[in-house]
């Protein structure tokens, strides 16, 4: 409807012109008549043969001027645009996206063109402001597990330091070169997820016992932390890629397991409600705020600023991801109730042709 609205105006604008220009031509030429017939009246130019050739030079000379003046005028207000345009793309090419092009007094295909082109300018703008974030964050993420190992790999070679202290030293070396490891890992498979519109290699199995299975993997973290584990997972079929679900499972109770309080509670769920399967995944923890929530699926965010929990804020925007994949949502939520909560739906499978419903 907008489209159509700007070509009538584009339409209105042309047929406008047109009338205007040949109304002042035709005025043009009944005034040069009228000043003719004058000078005819008045014997100043008493031979009418000669009046009406005048009268027509006159006017065919009076006609030109006005048509190559209201060409020049109205040429101008049409380029405008374009010209501004033009010169706001020239800024673009050299990497600068600030510039707009003001579309008022404009319409039609001119108007849809200026639209398109702020519209792009704005996108390229956002698009630069995250790739400089990315990079300035991706650096200090990866700075930082490097100055450490860098440093304690140092105390190593040490003379006076003790058996104890270069066991304690190689240890933070590992595991500071495994969460290296990790982070180089999450950030590749984020860039292929984020580029791919279609989950490949699915295949049927048996989603509760997939979820039992990463708990078991994280029994050592949530012994140690002395958490109470309460599960409920009713027996459901899965149709999917076996990899990435347990990947975006372990990264979830990883997440629940880490950020639990010192014998706090995780709660498991899954079920399936008419078309659709839910995992609920909750833990203990203090109350986010909303600012935390909103952000909490952006890469390298981390909530805890204190940085007390080891984390290089990429594992919950590849759970988002892999859900997004496999044509379902997650949602957060954080009160007093529930501590935190991850609601995952996922759509249910046709397990004759393995079509999500």
């Amino acid at each position: 409807m907008k489209k159509w609205k700007g070509i009538n105006r584009s339409r209105t604008f042309i047929g406008a012109t047109v009338f205007f220009t040949t109304s002042v031509m035709l005025l043009s030429g009944f005034l040069t008549f009228l000043l003719m017939y004058a000078l005819h009246i008045l014997d100043i130019m008493p031979d009418l043969k000669y009046a009406t050739m005048t009268m027509t030079f006159l006017t065919l000379a009076l006609s030109v001027l006005i048509g190559f003046v209201l060409t020049a005028v109205l040429s101008r207000m049409v380029l405008r645009p374009l010209r501004q345009l033009i010169a706001a793309t020239r800024t673009v090419a050299r990497g600068d996206f600030s510039p707009k092009v003001d579309a008022a007094g404009t319409a039609g295909e001119i108007r849809e063109l200026i639209e398109s082109f702020n519209a792009m300018t704005r996108e390229l703008g956002s698009i630069e402001i995250f790739r400089n974030d990315f990079i300035n964050t991706f650096s200090h993420e990866f700075k930082t597990p490097i100055v450490s190992i860098r440093g304690f790999a140092k105390q190593l070679k040490s003379p006076a330091a003790s058996e104890q202290e270069r066991s304690e030293y190689a240890d933070i070396i590992i595991s500071e070169a495994e969460r290296l490891s990790k982070m180089s890992s999450n950030i590749l498979l984020l860039s292929k997820l984020e580029n791919q519109q279609i989950i490949t290699d699915r295949t049927f199995y048996s989603l509760d016992e997939q979820l039992r299975a990463c708990i078991l993997l994280l029994q050592k973290q949530w012994e140690e932390k002395k958490l109470t584990l309460a599960v409920e997972l009713e027996k459901t079929e899965y149709c999917g890629n076996l990899e990435l679900m347990s990947h975006a499972w372990r990264n979830l109770l990883e997440n629940a397991v880490k950020f639990s309080p010192e014998g706090g509670s995780i709660s498991v769920k899954c079920y399936r409600k008419e078309d659709t399967i839910h995992v609920i995944i909750e833990n203990d923890c203090q109350v986010l705020s909303q600012d935390t929530l909103n952000h909490i699926f952006d890469k390298f965010y981390q909530g805890d600023t204190s940085h007390a929990a080891k984390g290089n804020g990429l594992g919950l925007p590849l759970v988002k991801r892999i859900i997004q994949l496999c044509g379902g949502y997650i949602t957060v939520i954080s009160d007093s109730k529930h501590g935190i909560s991850f609601d995952i739906e996922l759509p249910c499978a046709d397990s004759e042709n393995g079509d999500q419903k």
